[in-house]
């Protein structure tokens, strides 16, 4: 999304509310609410062990949604393993699971924690949300990450709102459809308009035909009812997959599915316990249970695991930006002619002359801005270790200067790529094939050739 009002919704009549769409117009807040289309996700390959995953979504399609919905410094990436080694390291502050759904239930009593009333809970009230609605519901626990001005609007305009009116709020919510709507393909968008309609038109013609029919049809005339079976999803053709959330928050890490009544305790999160040591059992069980992997020989384990982690990109930025900022400040306390120190053998240190050519390169690009919060005061605590350094410990220090810049400058370069294949396969998700395929067949049949490809099949 291009821009967003800063209008709260709660200031105004609820006619007039506006917020911006993806062109900076104008729209009203939907009452009734729209559709959501479903977005497309790309399958992965499947692997061999239970805390493996198994159908990988793509990543890069919910980090454009976050951004979109204004939210800063985050993104989502995709996991491949939840031991410590694949996950720790990252510090993700929630987790997104996505797996085949099957109707589940839980005790009444497991929702009844006291500590779950401070969680921010919706109900999914829309089918093909649910990935959307399970990131909103992690984001809106998260105390420590920066969720925009639009969504801290609408956060607090809900707090204390029951979680199915938090979901019709997300349902009802233009800014978040938009978003969430301008990931999806054209056919999709069209797809969800024609379901919604078919809906509201079957809903009007049962009305009419129960109000033709009376209230009180004679006896024998009066039509049988049974209820119809219901069907399962295990053996139906369809399959569904589901997306919900794992976050710490209020000293305890809560699952947060959108198809329950409300949060439900994963365990308690103490100053000695990591909160992903507190989720990572409750994974593989969830895994053992509705993918029946694991020691029992079952091979129908596809899964995604997705992770909101701080942004590679500006990580990198900014360790590329701390370099060169580091690298002034030791030219300037290095005596004159350090750079030839290799060849006269004047110091006990010299440099190394790899690292001097390297230098004159490794420096140079980058867009200059700083993106964490901290930048100036570690500037300043360097600066000052710097003051205090002899000749060869500031020698020591510009060579790891100059590797460090290097593998920032690397690690940038790959996020920018990242970026641009993001870029691209969103370009080519979005683009609207369908009329190129109408006037290639209508080309054909006006070739002749139709009738025969068809014979053919």
């Amino acid at each position: 999304m291009a821009s967003t009002s800063n209008v709260r919704l709660d200031s105004v009549p609820p006619e007039t509310a506006t917020n911006d769409d993806l062109n900076g117009q104008k729209l009203s807040i939907d009452l009734v609410g729209g559709p959501f289309a479903v977005i497309e996700s790309d399958p992965g390959e499947p692997f061999s062990s239970i805390s493996s995953i198994l159908t990988h979504v793509y990543a890069g399609v919910f980090t454009t949604l976050t951004r979109k919905l204004g939210v800063k410094h985050l993104e989502i990436v995709e996991l491949y393993d939840i031991e410590p080694w694949a996950v720790d390291h990252l510090h993700p502050y929630g987790l997104v699971f996505c797996f085949r759904w099957r109707k589940d239930t839980h005790r009444p009593a497991e929702f009844k924690d006291p500590a779950a009333e401070h969680v921010w809970f919706a109900n999914q009230l829309s089918d093909d949300a649910c990935a959307s609605q399970a990131i909103l519901n992690i984001l809106f626990n998260c105390s420590n990450v920066n969720i925009g001005k639009d969504l801290s609007d609408f956060k607090e305009y809900t707090r204390e709102m029951s979680p199915e009116m938090k979901g019709l709020a997300i349902s009802n919510s233009s800014l978040i459809r938009n978003a969430h709507n301008s990931l999806a393909r054209p056919a999709d968008l069209r797809g969800a308009d024609s379901a919604l309609a078919t809906t509201i038109l079957d809903s009007v013609k049962k009305e009419k035909e129960k109000t033709n029919r009376g209230s009180n049809p004679p006896p024998n005339k009066r039509a049988k009812t049974k209820n119809p079976p219901t069907k399962n999803p295990e053996q139906g053709d369809e399959e569904t997959y589901h997306f919900i959330g794992y976050v710490p928050a209020y000293c305890k890490v809560w699952e947060l599915d959108g198809l329950k009544s409300g949060p439900l305790e994963v365990g308690d999160v103490t100053e000695k316990t990591e909160w992903m040591d507190v989720v990572r059992p409750a994974l593989r069980m969830k895994m053992r249970k509705y993918g029946g992997g694991g020691d029992d020989g079952g091979n129908d384990i596809r899964f995604s695991l997705l992770a909101i982690v701080d942004d590679a990109y500006e990580k990198a930025s900014d360790e590329w930006e701390y370099c060169k900022s580091e690298r002034r400040q030791l030219e300037r306390r290095l005596e004159e002619g350090w750079q030839k120190a290799v060849s006269c053998r004047l110091y006990s240190y010299h440099v190394d002359p790899s690292l001097l050519s390297a230098a004159s390169n490794v420096f140079d690009g980058g867009g200059g801005q700083k993106f964490a919060s901290d930048f100036a005061s570690r500037r300043n605590d360097r600066d000052r270790d710097i003051l205090y350094m002899d000749q060869d410990a500031l020698r020591h220090a510009w060579e790891q200067c100059v590797n460090n810049a290097m593998k920032a400058k690397v690690a940038v370069g790959e996020e920018m790529a990242k970026a641009w294949r993001d870029h691209t396969d969103h370009v080519k998700r979005i683009h609207d094939y369908e009329p190129f395929f109408v006037k290639y067949l209508k080309f054909l049949k006006d070739e002749g050739l139709l009738s025969g490809l068809l014979a053919k099949k």
